[in-house]
């Protein structure tokens, strides 16, 4: 941390604080994220791991948010990334300038080419939502935040599809659009009933693999999903990855 002059405290995450900071010898702001392990026993968190590997995995792209470094500190880490003023969250709740059509559709354009630049290397960002998307002082948009990220492949165990990602860009773009969530529910449950209110019912015809759908038993067997009722409800971490 002694090649940097912190400027400020940004924020705070699940995991981390982040720091508005200046590298002494290059001048340049950027901002660090400072992990701390609460037990070294325990390791780095999960979530800080699959962050470092997936933007490991990826070359530079303007509207992915770039990995500049990462360095132990005391008990903890930091993550050196590019510093960005803002977040898309907060220009959507700034009542006071509107974004205007223009704006919306740069936005757009923005995360899509960021998305089909992540799927192109075969990463799932699976946290996508305005808090994450950082916006510059010029108005530029980055995808940031890859703690929930997945490496995927067509030969990997579990198969994810571009429709994850797919779902969440459209439910950007409709808070783009309306100022406030498509779908504003406080927690899972809520958010399904609220998607539901909006789109109906499954049925056979719109998700016809519905009935085939599996979930893992407390008694750790698998076993078939009934249909539902029409009209219901329902260390040092450079080391980690030394060689990757």
């Amino acid at each position: 941390m002694e090649q940097y002059n912190i400027l400020g405290r940004t924020g705070e995450g699940a995991h981390g604080i982040v720091f508005k900071a200046k590298h002494i010898e290059t001048g340049e702001t950027v901002a660090l994220k400072k992990v701390a392990l609460r037990r070294l026993e325990d390791g780095i968190p999960n979530q800080a791991l699959r962050e470092i590997k997936a933007l490991q995995e990826i070359k530079d792209n303007e509207h992915v948010v770039k990995l500049k470094d990462v360095f132990p500190h005391g008990t903890g880490f930091v993550l050196v990334f590019d510093f960005m003023l803002s977040d898309l969250s907060e220009v959507i709740r700034n009542s006071q300038r509107p974004l205007t059509p223009a704006q919306v559709k740069s936005y757009m354009m923005m995360l899509l080419k960021g998305m089909a630049f992540l799927h192109h290397n075969n990463v799932m960002h699976r946290d996508l939502k305005p808090a994450n998307l950082l916006i510059s002082s010029s108005g530029h948009l980055k995808i940031a935040d890859f703690g929930l990220a997945r490496l995927f492949s067509e030969q990997g165990e579990r198969l994810y599809s571009h429709q994850v990602a797919t779902r969440a860009v459209g439910c950007i773009f409709g808070e783009l659009l309306n100022s406030s969530p498509l779908f504003p529910g406080e927690n899972d449950i809520e958010q399904l009933c609220c998607v539901l209110r909006v789109l109906g019912t499954p049925t056979q015809d719109s998700w016809p693999v519905r009935h085939t759908l599996v979930f893992p038993s407390l008694q750790g067997t698998r076993s078939q999903t009934p249909p539902l009722p029409p009209g219901r409800p329902p260390s040092d971490p450079r080391a980690a990855f030394r060689g990757s």
